[in-house]
């Protein structure tokens, strides 16, 4: 009777810890919490407005000091996002009267040539502007901007050149996972011209060749893939912001997770939903991946759990796992997903992630992650962590039909 006492308390020790498990990866998130959440975003970008001097946008704040960019930063495009955002939440007119503004200065930026970050830059704010609005004078700048990024296409590669330095690895033709993001621009303008633009067969290309070269077996990426743009072959596979080319930078497998849930909602290819599933599994099955949902900078750290978290990546993987939910017919599955974007978002929304009005440089999230090897915006809050947390609380109130 004493081992079958002791056994029995065994397992019921092994159900508390799986229930604690369980409980801690699918918190109690709500309508309210996420109206909540927007109506403390709402206020905290009002002080950020007041502080925005015209032709700047923000970046991060450290050491007390506001750091801003010019229209021409990688990240332009995520505050006027933000603001188009806080617009369809709140239904407030000053919310569009502002983003309009906002979105207006970037309108040069369609004929930047020197990167690949159009996508970033125009569709979070034009391609929302139009998605909400449907204003006729939001398109040419979109349409411009696809065919002026198209031009960084190598067909001898397959894919979109990201950066035209070398880095200090003598790079010839660099291509970052985080230029999965940028397709959705090419794929959105491409599909208003119709199945024969030539918009979308470089964006599928270019989404195939990331498939083929950017993922382990694992289904973790690289985060640059060197190309030879003489005939495709792979030179290299590094990384420019993780803790080493064969590391998994976190923010990277959120920028792969979302770019792959996005080529599917617009194209249904099941090739991309599949690679969608499977950066999820790596995720989610990580040992080193919190059960709060908000990753480590990098899942190879070997100072886990004492480094940096990075809001940005999870703010990604929220805004992601809510659409992979939408799109998965497995319904244990999609819960599974959609269980946990709330779990993130519940984190993200909480005392430690969410700053309070007044605070943070009027940032909303605190503990992101730039580029921790060039000591570049560590523990600080970054406009796009910002927009990501935003947009997948709009998801968050769509998908419960609370907007």
């Amino acid at each position: 009777m004493r081992y079958f006492i002791t056994y029995f308390s065994i397992i019921l020790l092994l159900i508390s810890c799986s229930q604690e498990r369980r409980t801690a990866q699918s918190p109690t998130f709500s309508t309210q919490k996420a109206k909540q959440a927007i109506a403390q975003c709402a206020l905290q970008y009002e002080g950020m407005v007041k502080q925005m001097p015209p032709a700047q946008f923000p970046r991060s704040f450290e050491g007390g000091k506001m750091i801003n960019s010019d229209k021409f930063w990688w990240c332009s495009g995520f505050y006027p996002g933000t603001l188009w955002y806080l617009y369809e939440a709140t239904k407030d007119e000053k919310w569009k009267a502002l983003a309009t503004a906002k979105t207006l200065e970037l309108d040069s930026v369609k004929n930047e040539t020197r990167h690949h970050d159009l996508g970033f830059m125009l569709f979070c704010s034009y391609g929302n502007a139009y998605k909400i609005t449907k204003n006729e004078k939001f398109l040419e700048p979109l349409i411009t901007g696809a065919y002026t990024l198209a031009k960084r296409f190598n067909p001898n590669v397959g894919a979109i050149k990201s950066w035209d330095w070398d880095g200090r690895r003598g790079w010839k033709y660099p291509v970052i996972i985080d230029n999965m993001m940028n397709l959705e621009l090419l794929t959105w303008v491409g599909e208003r011209e119709g199945q024969s633009s030539s918009l979308l067969k470089i964006a599928n290309e270019h989404a195939q060749t990331t498939i083929k070269h950017h993922f382990r077996q694992d289904y973790s990426s690289y985060h640059v893939i060197d190309y030879n743009p003489e005939n495709g072959s792979v030179l290299h596979k590094n990384t420019a912001q993780g803790l080493s080319d064969e590391s998994s930078w976190a923010r990277g497998q959120a920028w792969g997770l979302y770019g792959y849930t996005m080529m599917y909602r617009y194209t249904k290819n099941r090739v991309y939903l599949e690679q969608a599933k499977h950066i999820a599994g790596f995720i989610l099955s990580n040992p080193n991946y919190p059960a709060d949902g908000v990753p480590y900078w990098d899942f190879n750290d070997p100072k886990i759990p004492n480094t940096y978290r990075d809001a940005s990546a999870g703010a990604v993987m929220a805004s992601a796992f809510i659409d992979l939910s939408q799109f998965t017919k497995d319904e244990t599955l999609g819960k599974q997903y959609f269980d946990q974007a709330s779990t993130i978002l519940n984190t993200l929304s909480s005392n430690q992630y969410l700053a309070k009005v007044g605070e943070n440089g009027h940032f909303l999230l605190k503990h992101s992650v730039g580029n921790l090897p060039r000591n570049s915006e560590v523990d600080t809050p970054l406009s796009y962590a910002d927009y990501y947390y935003v947009e997948a609380l709009v998801k968050y109130l769509e998908t419960q039909k609370a907007i």
